[in-house]
């Protein structure tokens, strides 16, 4: 299972038709309960982590243990998700920070 690079967008462009190249420069958005379902049914992935971005949008994280896929997504206040980035070989880290004064 193979996904493509994808790229921030506008609201209202439909996500569910297919994977885009980064050449392509389209971008993918739609409902974030639509989005959430397709990651999951299509591609296994659930939400890993979560951050709040500019202007209160919020970033997620989504992967497959078992495949180790990911996705990227920024979700508008609107309601709107848009995927950024996705690829493979996700694996969940857990680093510390290295002690004050170490040259790491």
């Amino acid at each position: 299972m193979r996904k493509q690079l994808m790229i921030a967008c506008p609201a209202g462009l439909a996500f569910l038709s297919g994977g885009l190249t980064a050449e392509g420069q389209t971008q993918r958005c739609a409902p974030r309960d639509m989005v959430v379902d397709r990651l999951a049914k299509k591609y296994g992935e659930s939400r890993q982590s979560m951050g709040l971005g500019a202007n209160n949008a919020v970033i997620e994280v989504f992967a497959s243990p078992s495949s180790g896929s990911w996705t990227i997504t920024v979700t508008t206040p609107q309601g709107i998700t848009c995927l950024v980035a996705s690829g493979q070989a996700y694996e969940t880290m857990a680093e510390a920070l290295p002690d004050a004064g170490s040259d790491a």
